[in-house]
């Protein structure tokens, strides 16, 4: 299990970084707090000992391949997420010497995902970025 302090600051970069992106919002959904394009497609969820599986991450929309490339490279630090994992989606340990240049793209990449063209041309024209 992780030290439980880190929960409050994980959650608070995920936020900054999600929430910079165009037109997002968050709300909690299924007890998690979730980041949503638009309050309808969800790209990011923030998990906290899901169902006592004594880690801290956040689970990501990825395009096809990412996860299973990623999980395979870095087992330590990605996984394959119940539920949404058999979409594609991964699983990144906030509890295991987080890279937060890192993250803060995967969220990027998962907001590119599954946002529109208009808003993805947004982002680009930021610099790619939150």
């Amino acid at each position: 299990m992780y030290d439980r302090r880190l929960v409050e600051p994980a959650l608070a970069e995920v936020r900054r970084f999600c929430l910079g992106l165009p037109e997002v919002e968050d709300r909690l959904s299924h007890g998690a707090p979730t980041f949503f394009v638009r309050g309808k497609k969800t790209f990011v969820t923030f998990l906290d000992n899901h169902h006592d599986d004594g880690r801290l991450a956040i689970w990501c929309a990825a395009p096809p391949g990412v996860q299973g490339q990623v999980v395979e490279q870095e087992p330590a630090r990605f996984f394959r997420p119940p539920y949404v994992g058999g979409r594609g989606w991964l699983g990144v340990r906030l509890d295991v010497e987080p890279d937060w240049t890192e993250i803060a793209k995967i969220c990027a990449d998962a907001y590119r995902h599954v946002a529109p063209p208009r808003l993805r041309a947004e982002l680009d024209a930021r610099g790619g970025t939150t």
